[in-house]
């Protein structure tokens, strides 16, 4: 008698939980490293914010410079900005809540859904964000709303998500330069134009924009502060662009080979063998 193997439908197989449980642990693994070079980074920038007298000197300094560049003063824009009735809170808002949680989506997104693309992606915002450290601890800067002539919107409205003194609040006050809040934004949508194909995917280009006026409007960076974030973001994104990767130009190469030795191989024995 034949013997019938009945198979549980709907019961992943062995291999398929192994699959799955090993994607979750990956996420786990990726999480962890990413809240460890963000504690070690927050770190690095609590130990610049000691330096407060050179601070202040380097954004006399700064502030200076951008007059003999011939950039427009942020005092002056922040000061029409403030005549439009609630913009100044929604731009608070933008500052303390789309920063990090914004980055911190597109990278689990990242993970999820482009692979391949991640662990680009991955390190190249952490190769900012150490530059970005080295910056704050060798050059730390006050930012636009410690000087005569700016508003601290923040403290202004209530919405402060800084203390009294560069040791309280949530992040370092003298950590100015480079501008991460910029750096951060124009990679972000660096990442979701080179890796989604649709045709608003440019649209993304608002965000870092965006960004840039906020930090303006709030007094917590300077031009100098987030052209330079720029400026530091351009060669990392092209350095781990995703033509650039190991996998990807050996697979050039493969092709190449293979389509050399097509026409060598399509060669009949009698052709090759003529005088």
């Amino acid at each position: 008698m034949a013997q019938v193997t009945l198979e549980r439908v709907g019961q992943p197989s062995v291999p398929e939980l192994g699959r799955h449980r090993g994607g979750i642990w990956r996420i786990v693994k990726e999480i962890a490293l990413l809240a460890a070079l963000f504690g070690v980074y927050n770190l690095g920038r609590f130990l610049s914010a000691e330096h407060a007298g050179s601070a202040f000197k380097h954004a006399d300094e700064l502030i200076r410079w951008e007059a003999w560049l011939g950039l427009p003063s942020e005092a002056t824009i922040q000061h029409h900005a403030l005549k439009i009735d609630g913009l100044a809170q929604l731009a608070n808002v933008f500052y303390a809540s789309v920063h990090f949680p914004l980055t911190a989506v597109v990278l689990l997104w990242l993970l999820i859904r482009r692979q391949a693309e991640y662990g680009k992606a991955r390190w190249a915002l952490a190769s900012l964000t150490g530059l970005a450290l080295i910056g704050h601890m060798f050059f730390p800067l006050a930012p636009p709303r410690m000087m005569p002539g700016w508003v601290d919107t923040g403290v202004l409205l209530g919405q402060s998500v800084y203390g009294p003194s560069a040791h309280s609040g949530v992040a370092n006050q003298f950590a100015a330069m480079p501008s991460l809040h910029v750096g951060w934004a124009f990679m972000v949508a660096a990442f979701l134009i080179r890796t989604t194909r649709s045709r608003w995917r440019w649209l993304w280009i608002a965000h870092p924009l965006l960004t840039f006026t906020v930090v303006v409007v709030t007094a917590n960076h300077y031009w100098l502060d987030g052209l330079v974030a720029i400026a530091l973001a351009v060669p990392l994104l092209l350095i781990f662009n995703s033509s650039s990767s190991p996998r990807t130009r050996n697979g050039a190469r493969s092709t190449t080979k293979r389509a050399v030795a097509a026409p060598m191989s399509n060669q009949s024995p009698i052709s090759s063998s003529r005088p």
